[in-house]
């Protein structure tokens, strides 16, 4: 690999895409997957029969609206549910109109660094759901938490929902964890997904799906740096590759190459040799039991006070307080 020429880096796409390739080994961010195509094949994913998720934290809510709704505001004081990447929102909407017909009072807050997100959000449920008092937030994430902190003193219930501290190790997801909690007051609660350990194979096909949508997603990120950065990578060239470690209960995804080949990116002057199988690293996808969601909450100052699960305890939902 070598730079053709100096370039001023300007964007974090840019500066990240940059970064990962020229490491060894080679690595791209999940979060990159994500654009308008990428969201479609997100979608196709979550409605995969392999894809046990989305599926099952749904019904987790279905089964448990009443119970996990109570949990947030026994005394019916009032609160602001406030979701980290709230996506659509299918999942939320379960909780919130629970909430609604019960006649809790409650203002609704999705969080996300896209606009475009959180205002089709906003307007689904305006129209969907009128009487819900919905103020979307823009911006990362503890930016915004940390402004809410600072603004009112109203108990705060905070939701990370489809497991997605799973894309995070655990000391990563301690310092998330640890920055939660500093971003709440003392009578605010986590309400927050975490994917179980479970069968191997069932972990490697929710990835690994026969009809390639997942390889598709997966090759995504190859496909935005070639159209936003000037790319010529040639998609038929990798392959997507999972696999699975049931002892520390982390899955990984990677792009190989099929063969030794030179990829181009104009926008950065950058040229990457890529050996015959080798590989570049784009998502992990951490599994958990009780033990591990434990120590973790203890670890950022914190504690479970109860949790919710599916029939096969393929999944939990975590209630968490500051300890």
């Amino acid at each position: 690999m070598n730079s053709k020429d100096q370039k001023t880096i300007i964007s974090t796409f840019e500066k990240e895409v940059y970064e990962g390739l020229t490491a060894f080994p080679k690595y791209l961010s999940s979060k990159y997957f994500y654009d308008e195509v990428g969201d479609d094949l997100f979608q196709q994913i979550m409605a995969l029969p392999e894809y046990y998720l989305t599926r099952t934290e749904y019904q987790i809510f279905k089964v448990n609206k009443s119970d996990v709704v109570k949990s947030f505001d026994p005394d019916k004081k009032g609160f602001d549910l406030i979701e980290l990447g709230a996506g659509d929102g299918k999942k939320t909407k379960i909780l919130l109109k629970e909430l609604l017909e019960n006649n809790y009072d409650y203002t609704y807050m999705p969080i996300d660094i896209s606009q475009n997100a959180v205002d089709g959000l906003v307007e689904n449920l305006n129209q969907e759901m009128p009487e819900v008092t919905t103020q979307g937030q823009i911006g990362e994430y503890f930016e915004v938490l940390d402004r809410l902190k600072h603004m009112s003193d109203r108990k705060k219930v905070i939701m990370v929902l489809g497991s997605n501290i799973g894309n995070l190790l655990h000391p990563r997801a301690i310092q998330f964890l640890k920055k939660l909690c500093n971003a709440m007051h003392r009578d605010d609660l986590i309400f927050i997904g975490f994917d179980q350990k479970k069968h191997p194979q069932k972990v490697l096909d929710a990835y690994n799906d026969k009809t390639g949508v997942t390889a598709a997603f997966n090759k995504n990120v190859l496909a935005r740096i070639n159209k936003e950065l000037t790319g010529n990578f040639d998609l038929d060239k990798f392959m997507h590759w999972e696999t699975y470690d049931p002892e520390s209960g982390t899955a990984k995804s990677y792009l190989v190459s099929k063969e030794k080949q030179t990829v181009d990116i104009d926008e950065l002057s950058l040229q990457i040799h890529f050996e015959a199988w080798e590989s570049i690293h784009t998502e992990i996808s951490q599994k958990y039991d009780d033990d591990i969601v434990k120590w973790l909450a203890e670890e950022s100052g914190l504690e479970i006070v109860k949790s919710f699960t599916d029939k096969n305890e393929d999944y939990k939902n975590y209630l968490i307080k500051k300890s």
